[in-house]
């Protein structure tokens, strides 16, 4: 079995041995793992991260497997928290990778201790919830990113990253903007995204099967690509990573 060093020999070359220590030592935490939260926890592990807390309420259905990193034939049923973390601890046995089937809500918001992370990352797809995730946490000694909408897109040229103030094009930010307004919980500190404001149609006509956990709620299925919901999670992880290279130079 490889030690530490032999597994990331190849990001410490790249960064250097304190980045690399940097990198190992800080605490993430990711709402959603599907189809962005999934590739954005194998981009973090994958990369030094040691320290992760996975947060999903649901399990793995057929419909996850064209998108989801941990979703095969082989795991449909299984709890999508813990197929991933088998999965990560795969990648780094030795990393404290955490599982909780869990919804954020604001009931349970408290309970996550969001307060001892480094980063709080959101890939949400409720759209209430997801709101007072970033209202919550953004008021919060803790750096928070964030994930648009990525379904009804094909062109990975035009995934980008900017301060939540600075999306357009996107229908989910457009949407949490009315959510906040309707609400008055508005974010209490701007936070970068990844989003992309390709808007496709819907061409085909399958029938999707119904959503399972009872609070989660979105108000239309849209269809979704693997090289995209992959693309916004790696950038997710990415800008993270950055940030913990470059510290001094981000605000």
């Amino acid at each position: 079995m490889p030690n530490g060093y032999d597994i990331f020999n190849r990001t410490a070359l790249l960064v250097g041995s304190a980045n690399m220590a940097r990198i190992q030592q800080a605490r993430v935490i990711l709402f959603g793992v599907g189809g962005v939260g999934s590739w954005c926890a194998e981009g973090l592990v994958r990369s030094g991260i040691q320290h992760l807390t996975l947060v999903d309420s649901d399990c793995i259905s057929p419909s996850n497997i064209n998108r989801q990193l941990m979703a095969t034939t082989q795991t449909v049923g299984q709890v999508k928290v813990e197929a991933m973390r088998q999965h990560l601890l795969a990648v780094n046995p030795d990393a404290d990778i955490s599982a909780l089937q869990a919804s954020y809500t604001p009931d349970t918001a408290e309970s996550f201790g969001l307060e001892s992370y480094d980063y709080v990352i959101d890939a949400i797809d409720s759209l209430s919830h997801k709101a007072h995730l970033l209202h919550y946490a953004s008021g919060l000694p803790v750096k928070l990113y964030s994930s648009m909408g990525a379904a009804l897109k094909c062109d990975p040229t035009k995934v980008a990253v900017a301060k939540f103030k600075q999306v357009e094009g996107c229908p989910l930010a457009r949407a949490l903007r009315k959510r906040f307004k309707s609400t008055g919980l508005y974010p209490q500190s701007d936070f970068w995204c990844v989003y992309s404001p390709e808007v496709l149609e819907n061409l085909g006509a399958e029938e999707v099967e119904a959503v399972t956990d009872p609070t989660y709620r979105k108000a239309q299925v849209n269809g979704t690509m693997a090289h995209i919901t992959a693309i916004f999670g790696m950038t997710l992880a990415g800008i993270v990573l950055q940030h913990i290279i470059e510290t001094k130079n981000r605000d």
